[in-house]
């Protein structure tokens, strides 16, 4: 077979590989049978970052304090030095509260435990893993390299990287799981749940907080409601509020990205609190996909090395001419 009639057929393979895998495409993952997280309501929130230090404290990590004269932790963001952090949003006066004209809210970031994750996705070697029964994601120290591959493959910014340390880690929010932090599967809730005074931050199963949001999101303002604090699924007390202001008709998470298990409602709109723009398809399912077409029978490497072959046989034959 000559050249041409090489290249020829492996470009054929390639497109026939291509049309036949688009078919195929991965779709996304469904929730876990058992799917745990957590329901953050801007609403409730006042701020007061007891779960940061309840965070803090269950993590065994130092307080960040960014200036000479601060004595408490005034983290900004998310880094190897803090898993869980809450931001504010502010407009013009920021007199009222939950509103997005002259006003302000509180937001929380932390790991959002996607349900079908792309820093697991990513990870080369399986140190980001889903549990298969509950949908949480961790992080594994004994098996990461520290690629930081996961830093990228997350639509949230949330794997972090201790750049300051000569054998730095990843450090991200295992919801209270890891290994010698077992709350979860001892029976118990997340530290920030925990401590939460008005349950901005709920725990529990993923199906009864997306009720949960549901009916909070079709309350109108001056609506009475009773809010449950802790575990949604056996809840330490209720927190009884009038409705100051209408919610989002939106529950962040339900279908973002294909979906998270920690869920936000607010009263505010979430691009404003600086939510990433995100359809209802999982980055995982897109690039799995987009690699599985590129990559089946590898027939697109074919042509890149038939390609490549080629040229440098072109280019050995114009040296023997001269």
């Amino acid at each position: 077979m000559d050249r041409r009639s090489f290249l020829k057929g492996a470009s054929v393979g390639a497109a026939a590989a291509c049309v036949s895998t688009v078919a195929e495409a991965r779709p996304n993952l469904e929730p876990a049978p058992e799917a745990l997280g957590m329901l953050y309501d801007s609403t409730l929130c006042i701020g007061c970052k007891a779960c940061v230090a309840a965070c803090k404290e269950a993590n065994n990590m130092d307080p960040v304090i960014s200036g000479d004269d601060l004595q408490y932790d005034s983290a900004k963001d998310l880094s190897g030095d803090t898993l869980n952090v809450i931001k504010i949003y502010k407009d013009g006066t920021a007199e009222v509260k939950d509103h997005e004209e002259n006003g302000f809210a509180f937001e929380k970031r932390s790991c959002m435990h996607c349900v079908d994750p792309g820093c697991v996705s990513v990870c080369p070697v399986t140190a980001m893993r889903r549990d298969p029964l509950t949908g949480i994601v961790t992080h594994h120290t004994d098996a990461c390299i520290g690629c930081r591959t996961c830093m990228g493959g997350c639509p949230y910014n949330v794997p972090q990287f201790e750049y300051d340390e000569a054998f730095g880690r990843i450090h991200k929010c295992q919801m209270c799981n890891q290994a010698g932090l077992e709350r979860i599967s001892k029976g118990g809730m997340t530290a920030c749940a925990e401590v939460c005074p008005t349950g901005a931050t709920l725990f529990g199963p993923r199906t009864m907080l997306l009720e949960e949001a549901k009916r909070r999101t079709n309350l109108k303002g001056g609506d009475t409601y009773h809010y449950p604090r802790g575990d949604i699924s056996k809840p330490e007390s209720f927190h009884e509020k009038d409705l100051d202001a209408n919610y989002v008709n939106h529950v962040w998470g339900e279908t973002e990205a294909g979906g998270t298990n920690v869920l936000h409602i607010s009263g505010v709109s979430f691009d404003k609190l600086g939510m990433p723009p995100l359809g209802d398809r999982s980055y995982a399912s897109q690039s799995e996909t987009l690699q599985h077409t590129i990559y089946k029978g590898m027939a697109l490497p074919a042509v890149a090395l038939a390609g490549l072959t080629y040229f440098v046989k072109r280019n050995k034959d114009k040296d023997g001419e001269e």
